[in-house]
């Protein structure tokens, strides 16, 4: 029997600014629009963020994300999962706002501070469509993403032990790893446990080969058989590093938050980046989870026990 792997698609985020792609959705309407076929493509996790539909600036209002959330869970089977990263300049209580409202499947849960710089994008010409687009990268030049152990108790606490929510555990290097498994030695995490090795940004460990190889090696010495990765690559790295993480048994994360491309194009649709992924994993002989399988996989506690 062929393995099955996990496709998250993060469908739209803080990384990437309105100007940069005519494609990126902005509009709870069109956040809906590209989850939903995103899903239709084969996603069988959803990863969102939300944004002002005034200006597409990033926002942590509740509000916002409930105007497309039961839109989704209505058109779509795919394991909804909320951010509560969303912007380095927000608070975590702005962050943690919409999922403690929403109380979904699963979150994503940033393992530690770091620079999560930006500001490079900056380098290249464009015109911009709103002031804030570009005082936002560069006020990553002088911000800490803060994700302090107070921080990640927190969200362990009141979204894992109070909603019932699991992680999507995104661990940008090599220690961010050795703090998750710090807090499974202390009995604030179980498996199985659902590991996001992201590569690629500046700040965090680089997109290169070896890189995956060793957070690989690390994450089997630390967590054995009771965890299961998925890899996210920045930009032009994306299909690349996913691909190798197929390969060495791992699952995949796509979507316009993370590459704004399909190829050498930019990608029209979310749901591209996921057709064209499903065609590497079936060169591979692998097939996609649906998302009762993933949930099967993650153990999760199902969309009808979510509050949307």
């Amino acid at each position: 029997m062929a393995r099955k792997v996990i496709i998250t698609c993060a469908v739209t985020g803080s990384v990437h600014t309105p100007s940069m792609s005519p494609h990126l959705p902005v509009t709870p309407d069109q956040i809906a629009a590209e989850a939903i076929t995103a899903a239709e493509a084969g996603a069988s996790i959803l990863h969102l963020h939300a944004r002002d539909p005034k200006d597409g600036r990033p926002t942590a209002d509740a509000d916002v994300f409930m105007q497309f959330l039961p839109r989704i869970k209505q058109a779509t089977d795919a394991v909804i999962n909320i951010t509560t990263g969303g912007s380095s300049l927000m608070t975590l209580d702005q962050r943690l706002a919409a999922p403690l409202r929403a109380e979904p499947e699963m979150c994503s849960l940033n393992m530690g501070s770091m620079n999560f710089a930006l500001f490079p994008m900056l380098d290249r010409p464009r015109e911009w469509q709103h002031e804030w687009e570009p005082k936002l990268l560069e006020a990553t030049r002088d911000t800490i993403f803060k994700n302090t152990f107070a921080d990640m108790e927190t969200v362990l606490d009141r979204l894992g032990k109070g909603c019932g929510t699991r992680f999507e555990f995104e661990c940008y290097d090599v220690g961010h790893l050795y703090s998750l498994a710090h807090f499974r030695d202390r009995g604030l995490v179980s498996g199985p446990m659902f590991i996001q090795f992201v590569f690629g940004i500046l700040g965090g460990i680089g997109a290169d080969p070896e890189n995956l190889i060793h957070m690989k090696r690390i994450a089997d010495k630390l967590f054995g058989d009771s965890y299961q990765f998925s890899v996210l690559a920045a930009g032009r790295h994306q299909m690349p590093m996913i691909s190798i993480a197929a390969a060495m048994g791992g699952n995949v994360r796509v979507g316009l938050e993370d590459s704004l491309y399909d190829g050498r194009q930019l990608a029209k649709s979310n749901a591209d980046q996921v057709r064209r992924i499903r065609s590497v994993l079936d060169g591979l002989s692998l097939d996609v989870a649906t998302p009762a399988e993933a949930r099967e996989m993650l153990a999760l506690k199902g969309g009808d026990r979510v509050a949307f």
